[in-house]
């Protein structure tokens, strides 16, 4: 495997014009435009050697996992659980038993509610989360309150879309059993204090859940650092293939949980009479896994890590500033989320123009922006929008982008006028 670019300590111009190379979707025109892809927060783009991983699997030793003494059975065994030990280091938690494979960040979150929260949660009891989730983190906990008899409370966010700590404060009391929050909003951009939000839950011996779906290629998590005791992402957001997520636990806490499915794989031996299961993670990994979402997950991993996160952090920021003030300066556009702290995502409004008209006419043009709710509910009624328009960056993404985008807006505007 090899990487185009270097290691680069900040992402001048000439370097993230080589880091385009590696990926080969980049390269291609729409309508006769080049395409500019800013639908990151949907999902990200695959590096070739992403691509190459998965081809050099089925070509090469592909074979199913774990439970094969032949050659190929043992190379897929090994680079599988290589790329656990990868995640686990990218995230740094404390060992690859407290990595478990699924398929997303949705799987995870509905795990720990149907293990943990399950077995934790109780009539009258409450889980907090905060008013800029997205469905992944609200419907699992919605469900297993109804199952229970619990109640479900939403901390408040303000104008600019950051959480109000000191209402989030108020929210915690005898009967919390989880908090469940998300690190960097993917309608918004906000990144929230996880970190103040964690201590604030433990000081009352709660647990949290951090949904890092969107925080994990932008951000450098350290697990445990934020002493998070849940911290779930998606591989398709990171670069990897889609179908495949990770779910972070305390190996204390996994330990304690039941299974959440029960099949193969999953156990340590069965009977008619009793069946003893497996050994952490493997006790929440029913089934033949996603083998070659794993390994190219572990590669993704390897792509982002050379290039490192706090070099795309400086250079993403400096983008979103740039574009944050270019479409400010636009007449009618208007932001959703102005937070102090944000990261990546750029949602707006045009004055007199759907954004479903946004998107579809930016189509046109090559740009590819995400219009609608976001799986984001809450989020459009908390600040009065049926749906924005929402460009989301990453690495890969230049001024250029930023300048179409610009140009491209104020064609519609100039339709619509």
């Amino acid at each position: 495997m090899t990487f185009t670019a270097q290691a680069h300590r900040t992402l001048t111009p000439a370097a993230v014009e080589r880091l385009r190379a590696d990926f080969p979707i980049l390269r291609q025109t729409v309508y006769g435009k080049p395409l500019v892809y800013l639908d990151n927060a949907a999902t990200t783009q695959k590096p070739q050697a992403v691509l190459d991983a998965i081809a050099a699997l089925y070509t090469g030793y592909y074979s199913n996992i774990h439970r094969g003494v032949h050659h190929l059975s043992q190379l897929s065994t090994e680079a599988h659980e290589q790329a656990r030990i990868k995640v686990q280091q990218f995230i740094n938690a404390q060992s690859d038993r407290e990595i478990v494979f699924v398929r997303g960040c949705t799987e995870g979150i509905n795990l720990v509610a149907q293990t943990f929260g399950r077995e934790r949660v109780g009539p009258g009891d409450e889980i907090v989360i905060s008013a800029m989730e997205h469905h992944s983190n609200i419907v699992p906990w919605q469900m297993l309150c109804q199952e229970k008899g619990a109640i479900l409370k939403v901390a408040p966010i303000d104008d600019r879309g950051e959480i109000i700590l000191e209402a989030f404060e108020q929210l915690l009391g005898e009967r919390t059993k989880l908090v469940a929050v998300v690190h960097l909003s993917n309608a918004l951009g906000t990144i929230n204090p996880v970190a103040r939000l964690i201590e604030l839950a433990h000081t009352r011996g709660i647990p949290v859940l951090v949904d890092g779906a969107q925080a994990v290629s932008h951000i450098a998590v350290d697990v445990q650092a934020l002493d998070c005791d849940f911290y779930v992402f998606s591989g398709h957001k990171l670069y990897a293939p889609t179908g495949i997520g990770v779910l972070y636990g305390k190996a204390e806490l996994l330990e304690a949980m039941s299974p959440w499915q029960g099949g193969g794989d999953m156990i340590r031996s069965v009977s008619f009479e009793k069946t003893i299961y497996s050994d952490l993670p493997y006790k929440f990994e029913a089934g033949t896994p996603d083998i070659a979402g794993a390994i190219a997950l572990g590669v993704a991993v390897d792509y982002v890590q050379h290039i490192g996160l706090e070099a795309i952090a400086g250079y993403e920021q400096e983008l979103l500033d740039y574009a944050t003030e270019a479409l400010s300066a636009i007449d009618g556009v208007k932001l959703i989320g102005t937070a102090r702290d944000k990261a990546s995502v750029l949602s707006f409004v045009l004055a007199g123009v759907h954004p479903h008209d946004i998107g579809t006419i930016l189509d046109r043009k090559g740009i590819a922006v995400r219009a609608g709710h976001h799986c984001a509910q809450p989020v459009m009624q908390r600040f009065k929008v049926p749906a924005t328009a929402r460009a989301s960056f990453a690495f890969y993404n230049t001024r250029a982008e930023v300048d179409a985008l610009v140009a491209a807006i104020q064609q519609v505007q100039e339709m619509f006028s």
